[in-house]
């Protein structure tokens, strides 16, 4: 393991630097907070909320009335939670990168990180236990999902298990432990070729799917939701950490083109744009090409805008202080927010509902996602990082006293 320094805030969102931290923009100083990039957060842990919603009837809570309301729902928001998932992924390798700091050390990076997840997670994972999980899940998948282990065999039942939301952070700790040397690794790429190996790893990141289909087995065990998915192929190409590491990578690799001013950049309008588009376009791919490869450019896109856009000070929409609070509280929203559907829906009664109750329902499950989230964040999340997450310093010892200077002339002997 390289003993490269370098520094990430304790909360990755706010991309806190100072003007003299890492490669500077030419020709500005860099932003030392990025808001534009935590109230883009929200949004992208939202549609995964709009997914899981999606996915309670066929994870055995039978929330809405029919099949067919099930079955459309579903299909209009088929794409939303990989959408999410890979916009984070890649929001991550940007962020760690435009706030690392040549004074840091790995160790302590880890060590901020550990305190970001691990606190929220663990708690939220025995909620998740209370809940729902403990009656159909055995020790083994139980301590697997703890441990934060649960990535590593193509069994859907260990990957999702107790909290469905919990296999992305397994992997986003595969990205923290490699980011020192990845970070080591590229910032040894020149300059004038950063948007050349951006394009690499994003065509890697394309090709992923296609290799799994060419490479691995398809086996006989199909997704519940998408009969013709393979569920081996499927885990290859979207949920072992490996492989997602190009989309971690590819987040590092346009923070370092934008900050050495070499970006093409085309605003948050039309990145915005490409974006909606790339999950239309999911409907026409196969489902495991449209849960990745096709929207992980965009997203890209739209993250570098949302940086510039910050550092030029314009005004973007998700500036507001709203919008900044939101992003403050989505990574407790996104851990809490399906175990937070199955309890609201328990406490009243365990019923089916018709579209219209059910709409009613979604929104109860945000409000009360949303009031957990704020607990979590601000009992939990905010207080251990601010707390724990840089070591306390040494106090430095006061050097002695000087003696005065006497102008008159010593005699030999004398001191």
């Amino acid at each position: 393991m390289s003993t490269e320094k370098l520094r990430a805030t304790g909360h990755e969102t706010a991309g806190r630097v100072s003007p003299s931290a890492g490669p500077a923009i030419p020709g500005r100083t860099r932003a030392t907070r990025l808001n534009t990039l935590t109230g883009l957060r929200f949004p992208a842990a939202f549609v995964v909320f709009l997914y899981h919603a999606s996915l309670l009837a066929f994870l055995g809570v039978p929330w809405l009335s029919s099949s067919t309301s099930v079955t459309t729902y579903y299909n209009a928001v088929a794409h939303a939670g990989a959408l999410g998932v890979t916009f984070f992924f890649v929001l991550s390798g940007f962020v760690l990168t435009w706030s690392a700091r040549d004074t840091d050390t790995a160790p302590r990076f880890w060590r901020r990180r550990f305190l970001k997840i691990v606190p929220n997670y663990v708690v939220v994972w025995a909620l998740a236990m209370v809940v729902f999980a403990a009656p159909y899940t055995d020790m083994t998948i139980g301590l697997l999902n703890l441990f934060l282990i649960q990535v590593w065999y193509p069994d859907f039942a260990i990957n999702f298990g107790v909290n469905p939301a919990g296999w992305s952070l397994a992997v986003e700790a595969v990205f923290y432990l490699s980011f020192p040397v990845l970070l080591h690794w590229i910032k040894k790429i020149p300059a004038h070729r950063l948007n050349l190996w951006v394009a690499i790893v994003a065509a890697g990141i394309v090709a992923t799917p296609l290799l799994s289909e060419l490479l691995v087995p398809a086996g006989t065990t199909m997704m519940d939701m998408e009969p013709e998915t393979s569920v081996n192929q499927y885990f290859f190409a979207y949920i072992v950490p490996l492989p997602r590491v190009l989309d971690f990578a590819l987040g590092i690799l346009v923070a370092r083109s934008v900050m050495a001013g070499r970006w093409r950049n085309i605003g948050m309008i039309w990145s915005g744009a490409l974006l909606v588009a790339s999950y239309v376009v999911g409907y026409f791919t196969p489902f495991i090409y449209s849960t990745r490869a096709v929207c992980v450019v965009p997203a890209a896109l739209l993250i570098a805008a949302g940086a510039i856009a910050d550092n030029e000070g314009r005004f973007t929409f998700c500036r507001n202080r709203v919008m900044v609070w939101l992003g403050d509280i989505s990574f407790a929203f996104y851990l809490v927010h399906y175990t937070v559907m199955v309890a609201v829906w328990k406490l009243l009664g365990s019923k089916a509902y018709s579209p219209p109750e059910a709409a009613g329902m979604m929104a109860l499950f945000m409000a009360v996602a949303i009031l957990v989230s704020w607990a979590l964040y601000g009992l939990i999340e905010r207080p251990i990082t601010q707390r724990w997450s840089n070591p306390k310093k040494k106090p430095v010892a006061e050097p002695p006293p000087v003696a005065p200077v006497s102008l008159a002339p010593q005699r030999v002997g004398e001191e």
